[in-house]
């Protein structure tokens, strides 16, 4: 007798067809039969040890957050209710170019160091690998939900190169090769970049092109956070289509938003410019949250020049009057390459965390209300804060165009990710909310989609990108990765003020055939695993 049946439940299958009701059976962690309108047809209906009853209900494939920053936070949070809870029973970590695998003992505290904004510090995770595989085998021991991996280009550079500002040497390049060559055979299913931050924004479209190759040569995808999402946006974009096509490399662009006051109403640019790649025969998807505000660490914002050398050098750049004063002129007069090319306006920048618990008061204020109340400016105030906290803040950037956000949403490559920042003491909310913010706000208040349509984007979409051929539908054989939600009442929990809030209307999910949520709570179960590339 088959585990589990669940009865009566409407079924969006992921395809973008229409529901449909049925019994669906569950065995052994895979979807082993779908039973259509089994009580109207009055057939025998199917029976198992335990049924669960989802009249009301809708039966989906479980979410996949294409772009996550749970790299660490899978290992040092077992409960993992941010992604859980929303229904995400896969993650696609390694993003941006900066993560912990490949590394050596040097490279990872530089690693550390950096991003301290996106994972924290890192000294409450045993960070006992080197390698991508040794990495995922960590991963294997037992995790809240599955996760795949990017190898992430700047941390390749930083490995074979350090943190120079130059182009590579021949062998350097042979060396970052290898790097990613080595990673895709241990698992990786593609590459990362971000072009904003260093060391990765040093490389030039040559340097990108030759690593794009290896990637394709292993069956991965470029997933790139490209050089400008502001001043040149469209620009960055096209050059991303343009190198990967050259490298013969599936492209997909990590959250894909047009921001900034230089790029309101110009979604429409963005996606002329992909259907013409798509029609001529490229390989292109996309990501986004649903949100208009960004976030990121207020030390990515600053010049590429000023980060060279790596985070020490930029601490005492930061430290020295003269070079400081240079660093603002970058920042608020010509637009800073780590600020999208763009005249930094502070008011629009929260800081949304801290390392430091002593510089807590500055959280939930811009950095314009912050200079103001302390009768400062606010190159002042956020100069102290990034010597202060050692580079570890991490802010909003109200920056986003909601008709941005929706023209993006429905083009027919996109598909749905977090980029949750889970640090902080007000992280955004997209972190806890995305998945179910797009079922109950974009779907049930706004029809921006239809829920079949939305459903799709979230899972059939972004299962065929990862090449995962037994996930994202519901159907017969598949891994019963499941989500059920109710349509009526789902939504995001958090807000900007609450952004830890759990989300409402999603009653169960499975990983692997087990509840990882189960009647709205999550149990003790850690079911995810790595989901490996090259085990397709």
């Amino acid at each position: 007798m088959a585990e589990l049946v669940i009865r009566d439940a409407d079924v969006v299958d992921g395809s973008g067809g229409d529901s449909y009701r049925a019994d669906v059976v569950v065995d052994g962690g895979r979807i082993v039969s779908v039973v259509k309108e089994a009580a109207a047809a009055g057939c025998q209906r199917p029976v198992a040890r335990r049924e669960l009853d989802a009249e009301g209900l809708v039966l989906s494939p479980g979410f996949i957050d294409m772009h996550a920053h749970s790299d660490l936070a899978l290992l040092r949070d077992p409960d993992h209710s941010a992604k859980a809870a929303q229904g995400v029973t896969l993650e696609v970590v390694g993003q941006d170019g900066l993560s912990y695998a490949p590394v050596d003992d040097r490279t990872l505290a530089e690693v550390r160091r950096a991003i301290t904004g996106w994972n924290g510090a890192g000294d409450d995770v045993e960070i006992d690998w080197r390698s991508v595989g040794e990495y995922l085998d960590r991963l294997d021991r037992g995790i809240a939900v599955n996760a795949a991996y990017l190898i992430p280009q700047g941390t390749v550079r930083m490995l074979a190169m350090g943190w120079e500002d130059r182009e590579a040497t021949p062998r350097e390049l042979d060396r970052m090769r290898e790097l990613v060559a080595d990673g895709m055979r241990e698992g990786a299913v593609g590459m990362s970049s971000g072009l904003t931050y260093t060391p990765g924004m040093y490389a030039k479209d040559a340097e990108l092109t030759e690593l794009c190759r290896v990637v394709a040569e292993h069956g991965g995808y470029y997933c790139p956070h490209h050089r400008s999402y502001g001043a040149g946006a469209i620009e960055a974009y096209r050059e991303m289509v343009d190198l990967t096509r050259e490298a013969g490399c599936p492209l997909h662009l990590a959250h894909a938003t047009m921001n900034f006051g230089v790029n309101e109403g110009r979604a429409p640019e963005l996606l002329a410019l992909l259907d013409k790649a798509l029609d001529e025969g490229a390989d292109i998807s996309l990501d986004t949250y649903p949100y208009t505000p960004g976030c990121t660490t207020l030390a990515a914002t600053l010049p590429s020049w000023a980060g060279e050398g790596g985070p020490q050098a930029l601490l005492e750049r930061l430290a020295d009057d003269a070079t400081a004063e240079r660093v603002r002129h970058h920042m608020e007069v010509v637009g800073a390459d780590g600020c999208h090319g763009v005249p930094v306006d502070w008011d629009t920048i929260e800081v949304s965390g801290v390392s430091d618990p002593a510089l807590g008061d500055f959280v939930g204020r811009t950095v314009l209300e912050s200079a103001r109340l302390r009768g400062e400016s606010p190159w002042t105030t956020a100069r102290g804060l990034l010597l202060g906290d050692r580079l570890g803040t991490t802010i909003l950037q109200h920056v986003g165009h909601e008709e941005n956000v929706r023209a993006i949403m429905r083009h027919r490559v996109h598909t749905g990710g977090s980029d949750g920042i889970l640090q902080g003491a007000k992280p955004h909310p997209r972190a806890y909310g995305t998945f179910p913010r797009y079922l109950g706000h974009y779907v049930r208040e706004l029809g921006v989609l239809s829920l079949e349509e939305c459903v799709a984007h979230l899972t059939s979409r972004p299962a065929a990108r990862l090449r995962l051929p037994d996930r994202g539908l519901v159907r017969e054989g598949y891994r019963a990765d499941l989500v059920l939600f109710d349509p009526a009442t789902v939504a995001a929990g958090s807000t900007f003020e609450a952004p830890r809030t759990l989300p409402t209307g999603i009653p169960h999910v499975l990983v692997d055939g087990r509840f990882v949520i189960e009647d709205g709570r999550r149990t003790d179960v850690l079911a995810g695993r790595a989901v490996r590339g090259n085990a397709r």
